[in-house]
């Protein structure tokens, strides 16, 4: 089955507009409905500037139209500290608003980096897309 897109066109993101000029991107999204969840497949770098920023309005974009996203790492080559930063926010963000991001299938190396910066701590991270998609609901943790 092909995923289905959401919006014709706009789902794979090849460039920004930034001040006036297109800039080609290192972090390429496509996004597809399953259930009543989203699939955010990315493919690239998730790294500073251009790329975290691109990826924050995707998601907020996409959690307008769904209350859990599931973002499919499998693509990901490497994530910078910036990347990593984004992700914690892009988390928080979700929580307070209570929505759901999950993590899944991230290459070992993403998934070692996610586990040796903690980040690992704060997401659900699941094997496969399928496996974040049939995990109950995360529950929201609040802080004491």
């Amino acid at each position: 089955m092909k995923p289905k897109n959401l919006s014709a066109g706009s789902t794979d993101l090849e460039s920004c507009l930034i001040a006036g000029e297109e800039k080609a991107l290192s972090l390429h999204m496509e996004a597809y409905h399953r259930g009543d969840a989203i699939v955010l497949h990315c493919k690239g770098r998730i790294v500073f500037r251009d790329e975290t920023v691109a990826l924050s309005r995707r998601v907020a974009e996409l959690l307008q139209r769904s209350q859990q996203l599931v973002l499919d790492l499998s693509g990901v080559k490497s994530i910078d500290s910036a990347g990593l930063g984004q992700l914690v926010l892009l988390h928080m963000w979700a929580e307070g608003n209570r929505y759901s991001i999950k993590l899944a299938s991230p290459t070992k190396r993403v998934h070692d980096l996610l586990e040796m910066t903690n980040v690992a701590s704060i997401f659900e991270i699941h094997n496969t897309v399928d496996g974040a998609l049939n995990s109950p609901p995360s529950k929201v943790r609040r802080l004491a």
